[in-house]
């Protein structure tokens, strides 16, 4: 099914309004996205060129740069979570669960939504059995939290042109992938429809730091830009803001401050409301347009 099948389009100024509960204008909510990554393989992402080029095997300089973020970024990153209360929701790798038990722990202790993102970190185009994928990354989030995932999210937001298909009938109720607005909205699938649920390619610390390679205080400049703008336009109807981090970019040293800073500014706020994606699809599914036909 083409994009334009599954979706018409929608100009948001001639929908009727959303309101968020308790007088809430606008929601923000945040994804970080952990990985496993194969060191048998080439790495999803690069920081270091090795001297004569290709791709190495082992690659362990750019497998360590990520690893790094788990052993350490991830940890760095918990405490802003904590000092700001925030909630989160934790786009996991399927085969990241048993790597990182620790990090499952902590963000079980907090009440973190857990979202399917791949059983492993490669595009979804390239991976053999797409439903399997799909099915065997929600097994193991539901055997490890007690339930099944609500939300995906595709590796570096790839689907083929099945995806939503099989995210329905695998028990999805969101996915993220589709980043072309501020409202949650509905989209066709060979069943009944699944929500997408506003995600960011702009307030991404990869499109940032690695694809335009931004000083490390662009991520705090560009979401405090993208919240004004947003917060203006949610007015009248309700809008919602994604951040998008990863403990290997943003829980870098030099940049875990410009993250912190982001919440020094919006959660002064009263009228913004920190959410999870599982969150913003129950309401949305209270107040907003019922599911088209399928």
């Amino acid at each position: 099914m083409l994009p334009t099948e599954r979706i018409s389009y929608s100009p948001i100024d001639t929908r009727l309004p959303l309101k968020l509960p308790n007088g809430k204008r606008m929601a923000v909510w945040i994804i970080v996205n952990v990985e496993e990554w194969d060191a048998t393989l080439p790495m999803p992402r690069t920081v270091l060129t090795p001297p004569a080029g290709g791709s190495p095997s082992p690659d362990i300089p750019n497998w360590a740069w990520h690893e790094y973020g788990n052993r350490v970024g991830f940890w760095r990153m918990l405490k802003v979570f904590d000092d700001y209360k925030l909630p989160a929701a934790l786009a996991i790798n399927g085969s990241a669960i048993a790597a990182y038990l620790p990090i499952v722990e902590a963000a079980k202790a907090r009440n973190w939504e857990f979202m399917g993102h791949g059983f492993t970190q490669r595009n979804m185009q390239k991976v053999e059995n797409e439903r399997e994928d799909i099915r065997k990354t929600a097994d193991v989030i539901e055997k490890i939290t007690g339930k099944r995932p609500r939300g995906w999210l595709g590796p570096g937001l790839t689907e083929t042109w099945e995806t939503p298909d099989l995210l329905k009938l695998e028990g999805y109720e969101y996915v993220c992938d589709w980043v072309l607005d501020d409202q949650p909205v509905w989209l066709k699938t060979t069943t009944t429809p699944i929500v997408n649920v506003p995600y960011t390619q702009e307030c991404n610390d990869v499109a940032m730091m690695l694809i335009q390679h931004h000083k490390a205080s662009e991520y705090y400049d560009r979401a405090i830009d993208q919240f004004e703008q947003i917060y203006d336009d949610a007015a009248d109807s309700a809008r919602v803001m994604a951040l998008v981090v990863h403990p290997y970019i943003m829980g870098a040293p030099h940049r875990l401050k410009h993250f912190r800073r982001i919440f020094d500014t919006i959660a002064k706020k009263p009228d913004v409301a920190f959410m999870t994606g599982e969150q913003i699809l129950a309401w949305y599914l209270d107040v907003g347009p019922k599911a088209p036909a399928a």
